[in-house]
């Protein structure tokens, strides 16, 4: 399935995951369940701010835009950050107000049913968002995924505090409960925001990646004499490397170009969406610290 058929399809989910959560609260006047469907129009707003950034993203370099539309994925999934907390602020003050006026609530277990219904599809479609994104290395099919799977907390935390309530008849747990979720869904936000950002920012690659990137510079230039000054940085889908490689003083430009070429191949072969920038220089721009040498 693309992404933007993922995307597609979270909007669909939210939606009829939105309707679920609101019929629950209805049969039940439970705050929990409340601040639960107040959550879950999250998910739907920031499904549409996904689909809009992939779409975005997915558009080929121009004039403009000569490295592509890639952070465009990053600026949806920071969206989805701030919303969550958002949600999280209007949990607590739903709850607050509970708090203070506890009541007890009308058909508990039948409203349960139909919020862990609505729950059970979040988790699917969450798996399906997150094992998809990693795949297909976005991060907003990635992050849409994690605000689902706080989704999921949040409801099963208010399953257990609605049950509780029910069998202890202490009314004030239902609200109690629900600012104990919001407190999680609060740091679920800020995670998610402070992770894309770090994308905004050109934060490096993997160190595990890096390692795979130096091993495959290395293997590969043969007729070289080392690479220096490897710089990593990372969009939505996309790899951007550059080094510089230092090649002998005899070495023709022809070489010198197919030894390039041959790193360059390596490297998409390794990261498909690589785009790979090698400055050639002569023997006496060496500097052996921090450099990859070839024996």
């Amino acid at each position: 399935m693309t992404t933007i058929k993922l995307a597609i399809g979270s909007i669909f989910v939210g939606f009829a995951v939105l309707a679920l959560k609101t019929f629950a609260y209805w049969m039940t006047g439970s705050v929990a369940l409340l601040s639960d469907a107040l959550e879950s129009t999250v998910n739907v707003a920031t499904a549409f701010a996904a689909l809009i950034a992939i779409r975005v993203a997915a558009k080929p370099a121009d004039a403009d835009h000569p490295y592509g539309h890639h952070k465009a994925e990053f600026f949806s999934a920071v969206l989805e950050g701030v919303m969550i907390i958002v949600a999280a602020l209007l949990i607590f003050r739903e709850a607050f107000d509970g708090m203070m006026n506890p009541m007890p609530l009308e058909a508990p277990i039948e409203g349960l049913l139909v919020n862990m219904a609505a729950t059970l599809i979040n988790g699917l479609w969450a798996w399906v968002l997150i094992s998809r994104g990693c795949i297909q290395k976005s991060p907003a099919l990635v992050a849409d995924g994690r605000h689902l799977i706080t989704d999921v907390f949040t409801s099963v935390g208010v399953a257990v505090g609605v049950l509780l309530a029910v069998a202890t008849g202490w009314w004030i747990l239902d609200p109690v409960l629900a600012t104990l979720v919001a407190i999680n869904i609060l740091w679920s936000g800020s995670k998610i925001v402070k992770e894309s950002l770090s994308g905004l920012m050109d934060e490096a690659v993997s160190e595990q990646t890096l390692n795979s990137i130096r091993d495959v510079i290395s293997a590969e230039s043969s007729g070289a004499i080392e690479a220096h000054d490897l710089r990593t940085r990372h969009a939505g889908v996309a790899t951007f490397i550059d080094f510089h490689l230092v090649v002998p003083s005899e070495t023709t430009v022809y070489e010198a170009h197919e030894i390039c070429d041959r790193i360059e191949h390596a490297l998409t072969d390794v990261l498909e969406d690589a785009s790979v920038t090698i400055h050639v220089e002569p023997p006496h721009k060496t500097k052996h610290y921090g450099a990859i040498v070839f024996e």
